[in-house]
């Protein structure tokens, strides 16, 4: 058998073929179909209605309210109200409802492992890739398809390596590999393809900043991003109730020799990066940015408000007061990791700075509530900062890791954590 991707691998497992090419389009079983409320009760139950169809297997279907939650207005109401209609009609066992964002919340609830071939009604539902799995975002029509018949086609991908080795510096994060990747080979750099992150750095890396790079393979243009599973992986998932054996992390990996793409990265080199308004592609590393004043400071969203990401913020924050004429503002990325963050303490220390805390949701990431006033400066742990984003089309984003984000905060202006943490 010629040598074989982690992409190929599970995509052979999900359409019952021992092996696929890059190029051959194939239907796949789907193990896991994830939505929230923003696009999939109040646009998949018209859609099955008029089918005439129902849910191919209500333990297979997660639903997460996370968009437009907490309501802050007649509109918001309505579509919680049918996400949460929708669920109690349908008797769906697995709905998270105020719990957090999509793609933290489902693997903290265990419904990832590696191996498996899931969807999501998001974009950055590639997360999942984290974990070993599968995992891509599709629109509603494709998303009422798989729930109604529980199959998708897909044309089999190509595989883009991109290994990272070295060890990161103390105040250089996942966030800072990915946007230094997206400024190298820009928003479509993944082709729809899938990327495999790999190398030294990613072993190293937690699996919290692992999420962080599967996440933001969107951003490249992938269809998903991957990252073999190891002892991390099984210790992680052990904690949300996945018990793994040793050959469920041997049988997901790449094989040697296996056909691809390789680029090859230095983490030791790398330096804090930013992207500038209003791409995630418009990117510099920080010592090459003009002194830039900011207004607001954003630890939110689930690339930049995990348990680990409110860690590397404390770090920085613990003991100091954000400047004057600054909005820091912090948004847990999910209810569990709030309270975890309230027990170590972490939590103090990020109000004592002088933080806001806002509700674990999407909230200023997706454009949702009023956070972000317009013609704000903003430093931002958010994945994306397109015009309008954030809510405020005047407003100028900046993206940063959350220890880019604190240092900022704390000074004023865009600045490097690395000053702090020395």
């Amino acid at each position: 058998m010629a040598p074989q991707t982690l992409a190929q691998k599970l995509v052979a497992r999900a359409c019952g073929r021992e092996q696929v090419q890059p190029g051959e389009i194939v239907t796949c079983s789907v193990d896991l179909a994830m939505f929230h409320d923003s696009g999939g009760p109040r646009r998949l139950q018209p859609m099955l209605s008029e089918l005439g169809a129902g849910i191919w297997d209500k333990d297979k279907v997660v639903l997460v309210i996370d968009h437009y939650v907490p309501e802050a207005d007649d509109e918001s109401r309505r579509i919680v109200r049918i996400a949460r209609d929708w669920a109690r009609e349908q008797a769906l066992p697995h709905v998270y409802d105020s719990q957090g964002i999509c793609h933290v919340v489902v693997p903290q609830k265990g419904h990832l492992r590696p191996g498996l071939f899931c969807v999501g009604g998001d974009s950055h539902s590639p997360t999942g890739g984290a974990f070993g799995a599968y995992m891509f975002g599709i629109g509603a029509t494709e998303m009422a398809g798989v729930v109604a018949t529980g199959e998708i086609w897909l044309q089999a991908p190509q595989t883009i390596f991109m290994r990272w080795m070295g060890r990161l510096v103390d105040g250089v994060s996942a966030k800072d590999m990915m946007l230094a990747m997206i400024g190298r080979f820009g928003m479509n750099g993944g082709q729809y393809q899938a990327v495999e992150f790999c190398g030294e750095a990613v072993s190293a890396l937690p699996m919290a900043e692992r999420m962080t790079l599967a996440n933001m393979s969107a951003e490249l243009g992938a269809q998903v991003g991957l990252v073999a599973p190891d002892a991390v992986t099984r210790d992680w998932l052990r904690g949300a109730g996945v018990q793994l054996q040793d050959e469920d992390l041997a049988r997901w990996h790449s094989d040697e020799d296996a056909p691809g793409v390789h680029h090859a990265f230095d983490a030791s080199a790398l330096a804090p990066q930013i992207a500038l308004p209003h791409s995630p592609a418009n990117v510099r590393p920080i010592d090459d940015l003009e002194p830039t004043p900011i207004q607001v400071a954003y630890i939110g969203a689930c690339t930049g408000a995990k348990l680990d990401d409110l860690r590397a913020a404390a770090r920085v924050l613990a003991g100091y007061h954000i400047a004057a004429g600054v909005t820091l503002l912090v948004a847990p990325a999910s209810v569990q990791d709030r309270q975890a963050a309230e027990r170590e303490g972490i939590m103090r220390w990020l109000l004592d700075a002088g933080a806001t805390l806002l509700p674990s949701a999407c909230g200023a990431c997706a454009g949702y509530g009023s956070a972000i006033a317009e013609g704000s400066t903003v430093i931002s742990s958010t994945a994306r900062n397109f015009k309008g984003r954030m809510g405020a089309d005047s407003a100028q984003v900046y993206l940063g890791s959350p220890y880019t984000v604190a240092a900022s905060a704390l000074r004023g202006r865009i600045s490097d954590a690395r000053e702090f943490l020395s």
